[in-house]
C-alpha cells in the first residue's frame, strides 16, 4: 500500500501553524515540501511545523526532512519551528549541518503561545495589480515606511529594488501580486507573490528593458535573494542589513 502524508494548514497567520501527520519517506518527501514552501509563501511572522503524529519511515526520510525544514528555512524573517518530534527525529536535525539554527519545541501549544505573544515586527502587506502604476505605489510604500522605521538610509536602495521586484512581475508575470516589507533582526525584508509558474532568469544579460534593469540589479545591490516556488506561482525574496546591523 503506498505510503500516505498528510500535511495540513491549521493557521496561516500572522503565525502559521502546519500539522504534519503520518509517513515521511522517498516518496512523500515531495509533498511535505510543497506544504512547507505554501506556508511560508504567505509570509508569515513564524511557521510551527506540528510533527508530532508524523512517522519517519526510514533513515533516509530524516535527510528529506532536513533537507526541506531547514534549506527552505533561509527565506528571510519566517523562523521555522518544529514541535512534537520524537528524540531521534530531534536528534537528527540537529546533526544535520544545515539545521544549526532550527528551532526545536516539545509542546506545540507552548509554542504557539510563545509565538501569539511576540510583539509584532514592523511590517506591511499589500496586493497590487499588474499595471506601470504599480510602480509607483511601491515606491511611496517602501519611503514611507523607512522613514518611519527610521532607516531612511535605505530608503533609495530599498525604493529601487521593489521597484524592479514589482516591474518584473507587471513585465513578465501579467498576475495581481502580494508586495511584503517588513523589518525584523536589524534586516529589512522584501518578497513579491505572483502566479505565474514561470522562474525568474536574474543572469540573463538580455534584460534591457525599459524601466529596469531585472534580477541583476536586485542581486547586486541585497545582501540575499532567492526564489520559492509554490504550486500556484513564486515568491522572490530580498533581504537587506540595516546600517544598525552591519
Amino acid at each position: 500500500m503506498p505510503s500516505q502524508l498528510v500535511c495540513r494548514p491549521e493557521r496561516d497567520l500572522p503565525v502559521a501553524v502546519l500539522t504534519v501527520s503520518g509517513t515521511l519517506d522517498r516518496m512523500t518527501g515531495d509533498a511535505l515540501g510543497a506544504a512547507v514552501r505554501r506556508s511560508l509563501s504567505l509570509l508569515p511572522s513564524t511557521l510551527l511545523l506540528d510533527v508530532g503524529r508524523l512517522r519517519v519511515a526510514e533513515p533516509q526520510a530524516l535527510t528529506t526532512l532536513g533537507s526541506v525544514v531547514c534549506q527552505t528555512a533561509e527565506f528571510p524573517a519566517v523562523p521555522i519551528v518544529v514541535c512534537g518530534a520524537d528524540q531521534p527525529t530531534r536528534d537528527a536535525l540537529a546533526a544535520a549541518p544545515d539545521c544549526a539554527g532550527l528551532r526545536m519545541a516539545a509542546d506545540c501549544s507552548r509554542a504557539l503561545a510563545e509565538a501569539d505573544a511576540q510583539t509584532p515586527s514592523p511590517g506591511i502587506r499589500v496586493r497590487l495589480r499588474p499595471v506601470p502604476e504599480a510602480c509607483r505605489q511601491v515606491r511611496h510604500l517602501v519611503t514611507q515606511a523607512c522613514g518611519a522605521w527610521q532607516r531612511a538610509d535605505l530608503t533609495a536602495t530599498a525604493s529601487l529594488v521593489a521597484t524592479e521586484l514589482v516591474a518584473n512581475v507587471v513585465r513578465h508575470a501579467h498576475t495581481t501580486m502580494q508586495f511584503t516589507f517588513g523589518l525584523r533582526d536589524g534586516r529589512l525584508t522584501m518578497a513579491v507573490r505572483d502566479g505565474s509558474l514561470r522562474m525568474p532568469r536574474p543572469l540573463d544579460p538580455a534584460v534591457t528593458d525599459a524601466g529596469g534593469r531585472g534580477l541583476r540589479l536586485v542581486r547586486d545591490l541585497t545582501d540575499a535573494w532567492g526564489v520559492l516556488p509554490v504550486s500556484d506561482g513564486k515568491v522572490v525574496w530580498t533581504q537587506l542589513t540595516t546600517g544598525a546591523a552591519r
